[in-house]
């Protein structure tokens, strides 16, 4: 593949008060953001080839300014528990690859990354039923980075890599173009559910074991 995961996150409430129960579980928090700008803050678990990130917004006035708009982070955030999809899903490129994304993507150059950096954002981020794609080309995994640049891999639990990631959707009987090509790339898989859901799987789940963390987080983990 030409492109693998870099992070998933999802909506939460401000200060991602859920992320308690996920140290509690026997997961090791890294470092947390503040998106100057864009107005966004995070709390963030860290694996060897993915990183899922808890995201809230903190000024509404940042995440609705001309440059985020287009991102519609703040309709997501805002309707997290309602009509709005609160996942968001991120992809890097393999190494040495040059290989096109295979959906069509925008530029979003946000205040907080230094140029030239940016950020590309798949072309279905106003649908809001759908996760938001996107892509960074200058990240790769986890545990690729030297040593004094890595986060904290080891957790308490010894989960290593995400293996499976499954989204629920009531609204997956009717899917973008953009979010039709991410699933045929087998990195994500969709299926149809009440609510809106995240399925993480971790070392090909051979454990047969899970814990789900509903109702503070739309989120449920095997092993």
């Amino acid at each position: 593949m030409p492109f693998e995961l870099d992070h998933l996150f999802i909506c939460t409430n401000i200060g991602a008060p859920a992320a308690d129960r996920l140290v509690s579980f026997g997961l090791t928090e890294g470092t947390s953001n503040i998106h100057a700008g864009q107005g966004t803050a995070n709390r963030r678990f860290f694996f060897h080839n993915c990183m899922l990130e808890l995201l809230w917004v903190h000024s509404s006035e940042e995440a609705q300014s001309e440059v985020t708009r287009p991102m519609y982070l703040w309709e997501r955030w805002r309707d997290r528990d309602r009509t709005a999809c609160p996942f968001g899903v991120c992809f890097h490129p393999t190494p040495h690859s040059t290989d096109p994304l295979p959906f069509p993507t925008w530029t979003y150059r946000p205040a907080y990354l230094p140029p030239p950096l940016s950020i590309s954002v798949a072309t279905n981020a106003t649908v809001l039923t759908e996760p938001m794609l996107f892509y960074l080309a200058f990240r790769k995994r986890q545990d690729a980075y030297p040593e004094e640049q890595q986060e904290l891999l080891r957790h308490a639990v010894a989960f290593w890599e995400i293996t499976r990631v499954t989204l629920a959707s009531p609204h997956a009987d009717c899917l973008s173009p953009e979010l039709q090509s991410a699933i045929a790339s087998n990195l994500i898989q969709l299926r149809q559910g009440e609510t809106y859901l995240m399925e993480l799987g971790f070392d090909g789940e051979m454990q047969g074991r899970q814990a789900d963390f509903r109702p503070e987080l739309p989120l449920i983990l095997y092993w």
